[in-house]
């Protein structure tokens, strides 16, 4: 059974080494039987959440698609920078933004209910952005996001992809292909849309 899968790299820097990482999942992932897509948040810029201005306003439309996109999944990859060891402001606010979505096409939704998480980051650190990983580990199973145990961190990221982008650390490769398989094969098992 086939599995939509959507890849959110959490930074905005054209050359960020999260969205080289994103690349390579999305390398991986798409040699399978798995529909896969990627968000780009540059292209949903969203105000920071403010519950005033959710009230005033209702939730941005920006926000709603998101929600949209991320409710027709079986599985989500995110593969985030860490800020100060913990999330980067920009996927907090979006996870924040797009929990308040609770109708998508007149449909009642929780977006990131049942879904199968899996987590990913580079980081120029020595820890490989563990920390940040945590934290939105934290976040998404108080969505109720199923987040899978496997995950990958490349640490020393400057050095850590060839002149092609490709993956040239082969501990960081061997673990971003095992999560990739894991989250291929739990989204098959608990899809949502099945």
């Amino acid at each position: 059974m086939s599995a939509n899968i959507l890849i959110l790299p959490a930074s905005l820097r054209l050359a960020s080494h999260n969205r080289k990482l994103a690349m390579e999942a999305m390398r991986l992932l798409s040699v399978t039987d798995a529909v896969v897509t990627r968000l780009d948040l540059a292209d949903y810029p969203l105000p920071i959440y403010d519950g005033d201005l959710e009230a005033e306003g209702g939730i941005p439309q920006n926000a709603q698609l998101i929600a949209q996109r991320i409710a027709a999944q079986d599985a989500l990859l995110i593969v985030t920078p860490e800020y100060n060891h913990s999330i980067p402001p920009i996927l907090k606010n979006t996870i924040d933004w797009a929990s308040r979505v609770r109708k998508v096409q007149g449909r009642p939704v929780h977006p990131f209910k049942g879904l199968v998480v899996g987590l990913a980051s580079a980081s120029p650190g020595r820890f490989g952005g563990m920390r940040a990983l945590e934290a939105v580990r934290i976040v998404m199973r108080a969505l109720g996001a199923d987040v899978i145990t496997q995950q990958c961190t490349l640490a020393n990221a400057s050095s850590g992809f060839d002149e092609n982008g490709q993956l040239a650390d082969e501990v960081a490769r061997a673990n971003l292909e095992a999560l990739c398989d894991k989250l291929l094969d739990t989204a098959r098992s608990l899809s949502r849309h099945a």
